[in-house]
């Protein structure tokens, strides 16, 4: 099997636009892991991707703004929320290269419903905030209704210089997910991401060992970054088996 290459910009996206979103102030928190931790986690035909030897796990809260069907306008109310996730890095059968959620929580209990009915992905509802002072920005979320908590607080800093770790970490053109019995993969687009220095000020990442990663909780992470953010559009979902078109 080849893998593709890391490419900072996307693919086109083919085929009909199936939802479009923008995520705007993003911090990334990412843990270096052997991959043979979260491979458990790997949909059937999915397995960790790795550089240097590792994978990651990450640590993303950010604001979803104005997500809609298709390329239309955003969903009153329901298309501006906070989310927190945790992610982990995959490549399929065909050499693929995508990302597997672990958990993605957030403020709206109709998006955490519809989503896992849909597309199978592990959307929970959580009670979050947000509060931005300059370019610090604080992140803190509570599962509901089982512990699972999560804080970031960082500073933004000057533009950084994506090197091969970046480009891994975040040139990602779809997620890998298993549903109705079968792995998928879901293609996005975006433009490609701005990152920024960020200076890690407080972090709560309880939220961890609610997916099973205990062992991070209290260990501190190999990578920080933030980003202002990127408008997104998503692919109609495609067996996992089917190379990219």
């Amino acid at each position: 099997m080849t893998v593709e290459e890391l490419m900072p910009s996307a693919p086109a996206l083919r085929g009909p636009t199936l939802m479009s979103q923008q995520w705007q102030d993003l911090g990334f928190v990412h843990w270096a892991v052997e991959p043979e931790r979260v491979a458990g986690h790997m949909p059937p035909g999915v397995r960790p991707d790795v550089l240097d030897g590792r994978t990651y796990v990450g640590l993303v809260p950010f604001r979803m703004v104005d997500a809609g069907v298709g390329r239309g306008p955003g969903v009153p109310w329901l298309g501006t929320f906070l989310e927190t996730n945790v992610r982990l890095y995959s490549v399929d059968r065909t050499g693929r290269r995508g990302i597997v959620f672990l958990s993605l929580d957030c403020q709206r209990l109709l998006v955490c419903a519809g989503a896992r009915l849909s597309f199978g992905v592990p959307y929970r509802w959580a009670r979050m905030t947000y509060d931005r002072r300059g370019e610090r920005h604080a992140y803190a979320s509570h599962l509901l209704p089982r512990d699972g908590h999560a804080r970031v607080e960082l500073e933004a800093g000057a533009a950084r210089e994506p090197g091969e770790l970046e480009h891994f970490l975040t040139a990602r053109w779809g997620l890998h997910s298993r549903w109705l019995g079968r792995s998928w993969y879901v293609p996005n687009e975006h433009d490609t991401w701005t990152l920024r220095e960020a200076t890690l000020l407080d972090l709560d990442a309880r939220v961890l060992a609610s997916v099973g990663l205990p062992e991070l909780v209290g260990r501190a992470p190999d990578h920080v970054a933030f980003s202002d953010g990127v408008t997104t559009r998503f692919g109609l979902p495609r067996d996992a088996r089917s190379p990219r078109r």
